[in-house]
């Protein structure tokens, strides 16, 4: 049967909008239009977040937060059957799209909860919106929009710690035998992954994972770029104190740092969700993710109940072959709902968060 609705049309129009980072405005001015026309109180702020809310605006609440921009690229918007293609489809207009809807649902009850949907700027490239978000007040909840997978639940994502090394050698001919500046670059790269691979004896969510993402250079000055996805274990100090050892007389220069962000199957987000999941005859699954989200850089300053969800398969996100089942975005919504609702019955009772040994033997990796 083939699907079709406001809930369609929205996440249709959202995907026709481009809105890559830096040049989320169109998709950002439609997305408050159509928040204001259901009856959210609709607000963007200084750097371009688009938020919606709903529901008593002194009550607990459950901040829904996603992201408008996509990366580059063009993917030809079409429909096939159920599956729509096109960029954001997955990463994360689908997300973004089923929040509102769930969010628009849960304004037609009666609930003691305030759910506001937030569509951040710039999350592909520094996420510049999640770090403005930062200087609001905190939520009581929070629910991080990205593809999970409609039958997923996200507990936990790998940070990042970047870093550049600059490598100046002496002129010299090439037949001297003296090491150049490229050949040094090389040689610092070989040790680190060797450094790094020696201590890799633990699931890959817990390892520290380092890749050489640029090397130029010639005789003399070259660089490297490396870029590591980090535990929730990682130690930057202790790191930066290999890597000086390792380079030294050579400029190492850190250029970012996420940290990586876990939370437990238990924590009554995940539990709504995973509770809304089951209720629909299906068995939840929990997932922990080698990249990283605006979760990593919220997640400090909220140490909130948080889970991440949405519709989509994260292995399609930045690909030429993007696409979202509908099907499952439908269902998705139906699943936020859910979850919105059990956590606005869970009001009466303090939110608390079951610890689950489960989580020690870690989630499902993507």
């Amino acid at each position: 049967m083939t699907v079709a609705g406001p809930e369609v049309d929205l996440l249709r129009a959202l995907v026709e909008t481009p809105s890559t980072s830096g040049n989320e405005h169109e998709a950002v001015s439609f997305t408050a239009r159509y928040m204001k026309d259901l009856g959210f109180r609709v607000h963007v702020d200084e750097v371009g977040n688009v938020h919606g809310s709903v529901g008593d605006p002194t009550a607990f609440e459950v901040l829904m937060l996603g992201h408008i921009d996509t990366v580059p690229g063009e993917v030809p918007i079409r429909r096939e059957g159920n599956v729509l293609y096109g960029r954001g489809t997955v990463d994360a207009k689908g997300p973004l799209a089923a929040m509102i809807c769930a969010a628009d649902r849960i304004s037609r009850a009666e609930t003691p909860i305030c759910v506001t949907v937030i569509g951040a700027v710039g999350e592909e490239a520094d996420s510049p919106g999640a770090r403005h978000l930062l200087g609001r007040p905190t939520p009581g909840a929070l629910i991080i929009g990205e593809p999970s997978g409609t039958n997923a639940v996200g507990i936990g994502y790998k940070g990042v710690f970047r870093f550049r090394v600059r490598f100046v050698r002496p002129a010299a001919h090439t037949s001297s035998g003296q090491e150049t500046a490229v050949e040094a670059a090389s040689a610092f790269w070989s040790l680190v992954r060797e450094r790094v691979d020696k201590r890799r004896n633990s699931p890959l969510f817990d390892c520290l994972q380092p890749s050489l993402v640029r090397l130029t250079g010639d005789l003399e000055t070259a660089e490297a770029e490396i870029s590591c996805r980090v535990p929730t274990t990682f130690a930057p100090a202790a790191f930066i104190t290999m890597l000086d050892e390792i380079a030294g007389e050579d400029e190492v220069d850190v250029l970012e740092f996420v940290p990586a962000v876990r939370t437990s199957r238990g924590n009554p987000v995940a539990k709504a969700l995973s509770a809304q999941i089951r209720s629909r005859g299906e068995k939840p699954v929990v997932k922990l993710k080698l990249g990283t989200s605006d979760w990593n850089v919220v997640g400090a300053q909220w140490p909130v109940p948080t889970a991440a969800y949405g519709p989509g398969d994260s292995k399609l996100c930045h690909t030429d072959d993007e696409h979202v089942d509908l099907t499952d975005y439908l269902a998705s919504i139906d699943v936020l709902t859910g979850a919105l609702l059990r956590m606005s019955e869970a009001m009466e009772r303090p939110l608390v968060t079951v610890s689950d040994d489960h989580d020690k033997k870690g989630g499902h990796i993507t």
